[in-house]
């Protein structure tokens, strides 16, 4: 029975890194000379955004007296979207359990699903990261120039 779970795990890893991968390719045809940045640029305001949900929605969830369901259900239909446009499936899928338990005041289901969301952010933004940087390997593998030999 082991087996099939850590088979089945390492199959959800290669779809979340096809469908990563993928999304990166679609960003990157939206790049061109006129704004060579624009992938890196789009990353980190999604990034950058994030995090201050993130710190906004653990900073309402230790609150001792929290009651403020809508805000928090505000925070995560903003992360929803902004993770639905750069193809970050699985964080958009835990914000939507997230938001469930939100809407049944659920404060323990909700600390629940923000670690998984933090766990979900943190190995998304890890493998971007990679992403990155086999990219930027590349360009600069691809922007050296070898003089020709022109003996005969």
């Amino acid at each position: 029975m082991l087996g099939l779970s850590v088979e089945r795990l390492r199959a959800d890893m290669n779809r979340l890194l096809a469908m990563l991968f993928h999304q990166f390719l679609q960003l990157q045809q939206l790049q061109d000379e006129s704004s060579p940045n624009f992938v890196s640029e789009v990353v980190n305001i999604y990034f950058n955004e994030s995090e201050k949900l993130l710190r906004n929605l653990r900073e309402l969830l230790t609150e001792k007296e929290f009651s403020d369901y809508r805000k928090m259900g505000s925070h995560l239909n903003q992360l929803i979207g902004s993770s639905s446009s750069i193809g970050a499936h699985r964080i958009r899928t835990v914000c939507l359990a997230f938001r469930a338990a939100s809407d049944l005041n659920n404060r323990t289901g909700c600390l629940r699903a923000l670690e998984a969301l933090e766990c979900e952010y943190c190995y998304l933004k890890n493998k971007l990261h990679e992403l990155f940087q086999i990219e930027q390997q590349r360009m600069l593998a691809a922007a050296v120039r070898y003089p020709q030999n022109n003996n005969p």
